[in-house]
């Protein structure tokens, strides 16, 4: 064994660990999920024993009422879908305003939206209610147990980051295209559309991914703006609100929770490869 073999066996140990640390829980819901309600309770890191008991789950599962499965994933789907698509239109036109307008006060909102990405969530979750339920009280506009509140909220709470990504990419944009365009007799928002936008691709695959896992996933935000009981409900609460308080159906947790993680995971495979390069592109280009 060589000097500088030697030396790096101890990472690979180490990065071995790190490795099954990281994934078995993911090897415990997937494999859980194939298994009987008595072989999870006895046996819970083994192989299934019946791989065709995930016929019966799923089954159980997708018919559930308490679960509404269906209803539930398409909740989930329209608030992400409409979600991401204000959050890349809005972030991507502000920033290319903050970008092409130079002066001191496009500077400092720009260190606003900067600052707004380290502010925790926690911090702001009850004023947020309380701003919806003022909003209601003096416009007449419900927010809370709705679809467009949440997706406000989301709006919001998603451009910051968005917004930091867009401005160091539109930064490397040459100025002479858009002036080009703009003697062609181009107006603003056709600049916009249908010169910056499509270059803006490849960082907005890399907000749609990240955002798009974020509010697929998020269960915090749609307990507070959607409450319990509501009939609309997302993946994370129906699968919440499915956990009962004396019978856990494990097996049928955990199938729901892989069938939950599938679209994510299908998106985020498809679409890896723009991930690191808009997040570096967006970062340090300009």
């Amino acid at each position: 064994m060589s000097r500088k073999t030697a030396r790096l066996l101890p990472l690979e140990i180490l990065t071995a660990v790190l490795f099954l640390a990281y994934f078995s829980p993911f090897y415990i819901v997937v494999v859980n999920a194939f298994k009987s309600r008595f072989q999870v309770l006895t046996d819970v890191l083994g192989l299934p024993e019946n791989w065709g008991q995930i016929a019966a789950n799923l089954n159980s599962v997708i018919n559930n009422p308490n679960l509404r499965f269906w209803k539930s994933a398409g909740s989930s789907l329209i608030i992400t879908v409409l979600s991401l698509t204000v959050i890349v239109i809005f972030s991507s036109m502000a920033a290319w305003v903050l970008v092409r307008r130079k002066s001191r006060a496009s500077a400092w909102v720009f260190m606003m939206y900067v600052a707004a990405m380290v502010v925790p969530f926690q911090v702001v979750m009850l004023p947020l209610v309380a701003w919806m339920r003022i909003i209601n009280e003096t416009m007449g506009i419900q927010m809370l147990r709705t679809f467009h509140g949440l997706i406000f909220a989301y709006l919001g709470f998603g451009c910051s980051f968005s917004i930091f990504l867009y401005h160091g990419f539109i930064k490397s944009i040459p100025l002479e295209m858009e002036q080009a365009a703009s003697i062609d007799g181009c107006s603003r928002p056709q600049i916009f559309f249908r010169i910056v936008l499509p270059i803006l691709k490849p960082i907005t695959i890399t907000v749609l991914v990240l955002n798009g896992i974020w509010i697929w996933n998020d269960y915090l935000l749609p307990l507070l703006m959607l409450g319990t009981g509501n009939t609309i409900q997302t993946i994370p609460l129906a699968i919440s609100s499915f956990v009962g308080s004396f019978v856990k159906q494990w097996e049928l947790i955990m199938l729901a929770l892989v069938l939950a993680l599938v679209p994510v995971v299908v998106f985020y495979l498809f679409a890896q490869k723009h991930i690191v390069k808009g997040m570096v592109e967006g970062s340090i280009k300009g």
